[in-house]
C-alpha cells in the first residue's frame, strides 16, 4: 500500500470542473495496483479510509501532522491485517483475533516493530476512532475493541466513558518524569553557552554558534513553546524589549500559522530570555546573514522575498501578507530584504536552522558524558515541561503574584496583573501552553513536586477549583 500526499497543483490540467475539496497535504492511501474501487459498487477499504482522513480537519484533528500520524496508524494495521488474510471489515471474531496478534507482534515482534507502551496507547486510540467512525457510517458492523465502563470525577461532576480495553497499561506520571529538575535545567543552560558546571568555559568542547543556541534554548525553557513554534518564528515577531528589567512574565504571542491545529494564543517569557534574544539578533544574527546570498533549494518552492517588513507582515513578492498567515514549509522559503533567511535562527552563510532536536541532543550527550552521569537525554518537548512545572510551581506559591503586587502602580500591563493575581493557576497554564483542555495540562505535571505547596493552594485559587488542585496533587482538603 502507498502512502502519498495531495496537492492541488496543476489541477487545471485534471479535466475537472472545480478544484477538489481535499485539503492541501492531506495523506491518500493508494493500492500497489494504483486503484480504489473493484466496480461500481465495489469501494475499497482505503477509498474509505481516504474518507475518513478528509473528514479529520472537521473532526477535531486540524493538525495536518495529525493527519499523518492517523494515516500511518491505519496502513500499518491495514497491512498487517493483510498478511494474515483478514479484512479491514471483517468479522467481529476475525477482527479480535487479528487485534490479538497484532498486540503481540508490536509488544515482542521483531526489533524494528516494537511499539512502547504510549505509542501502541495511541494507535490503539486512532484504531477505536476510525472504527466508530465507520460504524456510523455503515461501512461495517463490527470492531475489534471491548470496553469497560469508567466514570471519571472532574470539577465536582462526574462524567461517563470507555475503556479501550487493547490499551496497555503505563508507568503513573512520578515514575516518568519528563521535565528537568532545576539544577539540571542549570546545567543545560551552560551546556548549550558551552560552559562546564562551575560557570567557567568548557576547554574540552569547540563548538559554534554559542550565543544562537543559548538564546533559542533560554526560549524555548521560558515560553513553553513547542518545536515547530519557537524553529519556525521570524525576528519581527519577537516582542520588544522592555525598557527596564522586570519579573514580571512578558506576553510572547505565538502565530497561527506555526502552531499546533492553526490556534493562536499568548504564552509569556522572561526578561532575561528576551533580552537573550534581542542581543543574538542584533550582533551575531546581523553579522551572519548580512551581505548573505542564500536561496531555499528548489525542492523547496519558489523563493519568497521580502519587503518592507514590520511587526505584522511584509510584502511577500509584492504581495502584503500578514505573518501569522505563513506556514512553516512557506517560512523557510522566505529571504530578507538585506539577504538570508528569515527564520529567527540561522547557520553559518545566512540560511535557516532548524536541527534544535540534535542541537539539544548533543549537548545533553556532553554534559552525561563530560561532568554529570545522571543528565538525562533533553529533547526540545522537555523544555516544554519543564517550563509547565516551573511555572505551575511558581502559580501556586505566588511568586508571580507578588512581583506583579511590585509593579502594579508601575507602567506595567494591568490586564496581565490582573490576570496573574485572578485566575486560577491550572486555568492559566492551560492557556499558555494552548491546550483545549486542562486534563491535557495535567498530563505536563507531577504531583510529587507540588505536595509541598499544598498550603498555597487555598491563596492561588478559592472553592471548587482549590478543591479540585488539592484533589488532584493528592492534598487534603
Amino acid at each position: 500500500m502507498i502512502l502519498t500526499f495531495f496537492s492541488s497543483r496543476g489541477w487545471e490540467s485534471w479535466d475537472v470542473e472545480h478544484r477538489p475539496l481535499i485539503p492541501e497535504g492531506m495523506p491518500v492511501l493508494v493500492d500497489d495496483d494504483l486503484r480504489f474501487e473493484d466496480g461500481p459498487a465495489a469501494v475499497r477499504s482505503a477509498a474509505v479510509v481516504n474518507r475518513w482522513l478528509r473528514e479529520l480537519p472537521a473532526s477535531g484533528a486540524p493538525a495536518p501532522s495529525s493527519w499523518e500520524n492517523y494515516a500511518r496508524a491505519v496502513k500499518e494495521w491495514m497491512e498487517f491485517l493483510a498478511e494474515h488474510g483478514v479484512g479491514l471489515f471483517d468479522s467481529r471474531e476475525r477482527l479480535k483475533a487479528g487485534l490479538s496478534r497484532y498486540a503481540e507482534h508490536r509488544a515482542a515482534g521483531p526489533l524494528k516493530a516494537r511499539f512502547a507502551a504510549t505509542t501502541w496507547g495511541q494507535h490503539m486510540s486512532i484504531l477505536s476512532l476510525f472504527y466508530r467512525w465507520a460504524m456510523a457510517e455503515d461501512y461495517t458492523a463490527a470492531e475489534p475493541f471491548t470496553y469497560r465502563a469508567a466514570r471519571a470525577l472532574f470539577a465536582g461532576t462526574g462524567r461517563e466513558g470507555k475503556v479501550n480495553l487493547a490499551v496497555r497499561r503505563t508507568p503513573k506520571p512520578h515514575v516518568t518524569v519528563k521535565y528537568l529538575e532545576p539544577d539540571f535545567t542549570e546545567l543545560f543552560r551552560k551546556g548549550l553557552r558551552g560552559l562546564a558546571p562551575d560557570g567557567s568555559q568548557d576547554t574540552g568542547f569547540h563548538g559554534r554558534e554559542l550565543t544562537r543556541n543559548s538564546a533559542v534554548g533560554d526560549h524555548a525553557l521560558a515560553t513553553g513553546m513547542r518545536l515547530q513554534e519557537f524553529t519556525y518564528l521570524l525576528p519581527w515577531e519577537v516582542p520588544a524589549l522592555p525598557p527596564e528589567p522586570t519579573a514580571v512574565p512578558i506576553p510572547f504571542p505565538v502565530p497561527a500559522g506555526i502552531t499546533k491545529g492553526r490556534k493562536f494564543r499568548t504564552t509569556w517569557t522572561s526578561y532575561e530570555a528576551l533580552a537573550g534574544l534581542h542581543d543574538y539578533l542584533e550582533l551575531d544574527r546581523a553579522a551572519t546573514t548580512e551581505g548573505s546570498a542564500w536561496r531555499p533549494p528548489r525542492r523547496w518552492g519558489e523563493p519568497l522575498m521580502v519587503t518592507a517588513p514590520d511587526a505584522r507582515g511584509g510584502l511577500i513578492n509584492g504581495v502584503r501578507r500578514p505573518w501569522a498567515s505563513l506556514t512553516p514549509a512557506e517560512r523557510r522559503r522566505l529571504v530578507a530584504p538585506e539577504g538570508g533567511s528569515c527564520l529567527l535562527a540561522v547557520k553559518n552563510g545566512g540560511g535557516p536552522f532548524t536541527a534544535w532536536a540534535t542541537v539539544f541532543e548533543r549537548t545533553s550527550d556532553r554534559i552525561r558524558s563530560r561532568f554529570e552521569p545522571r543528565f538525562p537525554h533533553v529533547w526540545p518537548h522537555r523544555c516544554r515541561h519543564t517550563f509547565s512545572m516551573r511555572t505551575l510551581e511558581y502559580l501556586v506559591t505566588g511568586h508571580y503574584r507578588q512581583a506583579a503586587n511590585l509593579v502594579k502602580h508601575a507602567d506595567a500591563d494591568a490586564a496581565l496583573i490582573f490576570y496573574l493575581t485572578k485566575a486560577d493557576p491550572l486555568l492559566v497554564l492551560r492557556d499558555l501552553l494552548g491546550h483545549s483542555t486542562v486534563l491535557t495540562t495535567e498530563k505536563y505535571l507531577d504531583p510529587r513536586e507540588l505536595h509541598q505547596t499544598g498550603e498555597n493552594l487555598q491563596v492561588a485559587s478559592s472553592g471548587r477549583r482549590a478543591g479540585r488542585l488539592q484533589r488532584y496533587y493528592g492534598l487534603a482538603a
